[in-house]
């Protein structure tokens, strides 16, 4: 158990986010304990221990911005992590990484329960495993990458490829099906991004069931690193103390790997590959391994990861990925060809698209959707130099139906609808499935691939193709 015995001591060097505490007790604070900073102007600045420097000093991380901040200063050594408000009052408000309200509500109660931000993961024992589908109604996700009820997925891809979008419609889906908690952290966020989750969540009536946590862009990086493990301990509470099933929304998982990146390097750590820090499979591990099932109640994660320069082989884009079970690849190709959601089919899985899970026919169906998509790619280079005349009649017949398959996994979204113009909609697994079968049997390769864009079912689709085929017929009167 951590002691809670306060440790006194003084400012002797401050280097941006970087400040040195001398404690003439010798009885120094331990790694991650929380110092509270006192300035001249009575303000409190919270700091996190991350070095012993000898019998005397310790060199902490603060969470706040340092300016104002002298040598002298007294400081007080906490004796334990840093701790955040959690419980039913901090659902429905704004927290930065300390738990302090951002929003222009009233002070949370004296009472409210508070819990430190570093433990220990569940462990393996205690771990319940889950296989139940979390049916987002998105279908290429629903089809190629079904995600767990109570497993991590993450959405990853370049900027500009449709990441927050397709998190903030993943939300909108679950909200209607989903009862449970949710906590949204938003790790680097701009500070417009964060206006307009509070103002969706209003407005969608699920903010009292939600606690947003952020640590934004202008913010210490100190304070970034640390956002996701408020978030968690937020979740953690009402699953092991209320045990209620929580979603755990992050965006961007790349920017708490970034944090850690800069604080590394202000702590005068050598850099490892590609100049991330050398402790980076430990930091991801420290935050991925928290999120698990526990008996009767579950952590569902989905998790934003931006790519840098669309290079998936980046360190932190692989470590990350190691952690998940869903990996939602998005594409720069299929967004510049108008194919939205840009979901990748071919590099994006799932370790729940097995027969025994999702059914054979849904296996089934998914692996055919793949292999006829793949087999288009194979042939690409050939149609740009020659044509899609030059394939055989086999060949052209696979690359038809691969656009038009192509097509039909596109679907308008609810959190677009402002700007398109055109209503969302969310499509059962069953809808799916019957589309795709319909597709690849052969069932459409007369309808034009327009027909497909941008539909929910292929029923929808069918009465676009009516519609197509009686303007025509119009026309040629």
């Amino acid at each position: 158990m951590t002691s809670s015995v306060t440790i006194e001591g003084r400012v002797i060097a401050i280097r941006g986010a970087v400040v040195d505490v001398a404690f003439s007790s010798h009885a120094l604070p331990a790694i991650e304990d929380a110092l509270l900073i006192t300035d001249s102007a009575t303000r409190t600045v919270i700091a996190e221990v991350q070095a012993h420097l000898d019998t005397e000093t310790v060199r902490a991380i603060a969470l706040q911005a340092t300016t104002g901040l002298r040598r002298g200063d007294p400081v007080l050594g906490t004796g334990r992590p840093i701790t955040v408000p959690v419980g039913e009052a901090v659902l429905g408000r704004l927290l930065d990484v300390t738990g302090k309200t951002g929003d222009d509500g009233k002070a949370l109660p004296d009472d409210t329960p508070r819990r430190p931000i570093h433990r220990a993961p569940p462990d393996l024992a205690r771990l319940a495993g889950s296989s139940t589908i979390f049916a987002t109604g998105i279908k290429v996700i629903d089809l190629l990458t079904p995600l767990a009820r109570g497993g991590k997925a993450a959405m990853f891809g370049g900027a500009g490829v449709g990441k927050t979008v397709l998190v903030m419609e993943l939300i909108h889906a679950m909200v209607e099906s989903y009862k449970g908690i949710s906590v949204f952290a938003g790790v680097g966020e701009r500070s417009r991004e964060g206006h307009e989750m509070l103002l969706d969540m209003t407005s969608s009536g699920v903010l009292a069931r939600t606690a947003l946590v952020y640590g934004q862009m202008n913010e210490p990086p100190g304070a970034r690193w640390r956002v996701p493990m408020t978030a968690l301990t937020i979740a953690e509470y009402f699953r092991d103390e209320r045990h209620q099933n929580v979603l755990l929304l992050m965006d961007n998982v790349f920017r708490f790997v970034q944090a850690g990146a800069e604080v590394s390097g202000l702590l005068g750590r050598l850099p490892s590959r590609v100049g991330y820090q050398p402790t980076l499979a430990s930091e991801v591990a420290a935050l991925q391994e928290r999120i698990a099932s526990v008996g009767d109640a579950s952590i569902t994660a989905i998790e934003a990861v931006y790519v840098p320069a669309d290079d998936f082989t980046d360190p932190a884009v692989t470590t990350i990925a190691t952690h998940v079970d869903s990996m939602v690849v998005l594409s720069r190709d299929m967004a510049a060809e108008g194919i939205y959601p840009a979901v990748d089919p071919i590099a994006s899985s799932s370790i729940l698209l097995d027969p025994m899970v999702v059914g054979q026919e849904h296996a089934d169906i998914a692996m055919e959707v793949r292999k006829t998509i793949e087999h288009y790619r194979e042939l690409q280079d050939v149609i740009s130099l020659l044509g899609v005349e030059e394939l055989g009649s086999d060949d052209r017949r696979i690359v038809e139906r691969a656009r038009r398959l192509q097509r039909f996994l596109t679907q308008p979204f609810a959190v677009t609808e402002g700007f398109t113009g055109v209503p969302g909609r969310s499509v059962a697994v069953a809808d799916t499935i019957d589309g795709c079968r319909a597709i690849l049997s052969g069932a459409c390769d007369d309808w034009q691939e327009s027909s497909l864009y941008m539909v929910g079912t292929l029923a929808e689709a069918q009465e676009k193709e009516m519609a197509v085929r009686r303007t025509s017929g119009e026309a040629a009167k």
